[in-house]
């Protein structure tokens, strides 16, 4: 009898790298002062797998996680988290009350939704979010007395515990842009007007990844980090060596390869044409499982030990990539993007290629892919 197949195309996640980085940047936020770390699982971890990132960055020692929905918040609780809880994003019907029921600090960000939370009843524990500039989500400036008065009543009347203040800095990784510190010091006012209203959180906190790493100031009691915590850099050319590891390997296994001539094109369009004798392979993973269609004649993938680039368009289920005129055999390891550790692109070379960030690049891979989750401080090849 013959194994298990191998899957066609699969997302390999190192869950030793994530509690790596949470160790790292805990380390690196707690030089000064006893900073507060929030490992951001939303997007189902960035595409890594959130029940199982939030696992690792607990065992880490991340003292909250944060999501942005309250059904996402939700299925951490179903899998057994039990810690410090945060989530922002809520929409108009979302259920306040099942999320007040399982112990999550829910975000307010006007008024009227402040009121809508405390309904509920319950004791809802509440952080406000303010803007600062960024122009997103958040109370305006000009809503900050307001949004802070009316929690300091609902407060003091026993409705809800205000556990924080937040907000999210517009250019982080620039550190010379101005914003940062037009924002640092309109949080500051913020909390001031806070202060002013009767109200002492328990935790206040701006610094993203960027800013946890680049920008000290803004620590206050606490640092939210997403993509660092899964190795990858969130400033490219700004970010010091600390060692982060990337968690996650997108590959795929060779379909077949073929001996082509100069004056053959490539896919649709024939957007490529060999001006030389060469070979190209298949490799069965397309923009329907997440490659981005502008991948094409831009980014490479890892084949026997070479950078390989991709020729023609991307399809919707398949790549073609040039093998320089060798021709390895059906079921090849292809590596579209990994740590880099043995020269293989990774997902920030992959993000410079097509123009994006390598946020977009792990958390959109996905649809027919396969997610496995290993552990290279259990095993040497990282399996379980």
């Amino acid at each position: 009898m013959t194994g298990p197949a191998s899957p066609r195309a699969e997302i390999v996640v190192d869950l030793a790298a994530i509690r790596h980085n949470v160790r790292v940047l805990r380390d690196l936020v707690q030089v000064d002062a006893p900073v507060q770390l929030m490992v951001v699982v939303k997007a189902d971890g960035y595409g890594h797998g959130m029940v199982e990132v939030a696992e690792a960055a607990r065992d880490a020692g991340a003292d909250w996680l944060g999501v942005a929905t309250i059904d996402e918040a939700l299925a951490l609780r179903a899998a057994g988290d039990r810690g410090h809880l945060l989530c922002w994003l809520s929409a108009p019907g979302d259920d306040f009350a099942a999320a007040v029921a399982a112990g999550v600090e829910v975000t307010a960000y006007t008024v009227a939704e402040l009121e809508e939370i405390a309904a509920v009843g319950g004791g809802a524990r509440v952080q406000l979010k303010v803007d600062t500039g960024l122009s997103r989500g958040g109370a305006p400036r000009a809503d900050w007395r307001d949004l802070f008065a009316v929690a300091s009543e609902l407060e003091h009347a026993g409705r809800i515990t205000v556990t924080g203040i937040w907000s999210h800095f517009v250019a982080s990784d620039e550190p010379a842009h101005p914003m940062n510190d037009a924002q640092e010091a309109a949080f500051r006012e913020a909390l001031d007007l806070a202060a002013g209203a009767g109200l002492d959180p328990e935790v206040t906190h701006l610094a993203n990844s960027a800013a946890a790493i680049l920008r000290p100031s803004s620590h206050f009691d606490l640092v939210r980090c997403g993509i660092a915590a899964y190795g990858l850099d969130p400033a490219p050319g700004e970010t010091p060596r600390l060692g982060l590891r990337p968690a996650m390997t997108a590959r795929a296994r060779l379909v077949m390869s073929k001996p082509i001539t100069a004056g053959d094109g490539v896919s649709y369009g024939h957007t490529w044409v060999a001006d030389h004798d060469t070979s190209v392979g298949l490799v069965p993973a397309g923009y329907g499982d997440g490659v981005p269609r502008a991948a094409g004649n831009s980014a490479s993938v890892w084949v026997d030990d070479s950078r390989r680039p991709i020729r023609g368009r991307v399809c919707m289920d398949q790549v073609v990539v040039d093998l320089h005129g060798e021709l390895p055999p059906p079921g090849t390891e292809v590596v579209l993007f990994g740590p880099g550790d043995r020269g293989e692109p990774t997902a920030q070379d992959w993000a410079e290629a097509v123009g994006t960030i390598s946020y977009e690049i792990v958390t959109r891979i996905g649809g027919r892919f396969e997610r496995r989750h290993t552990d290279s401080e259990t095993s040497e090849d990282g399996t379980e």
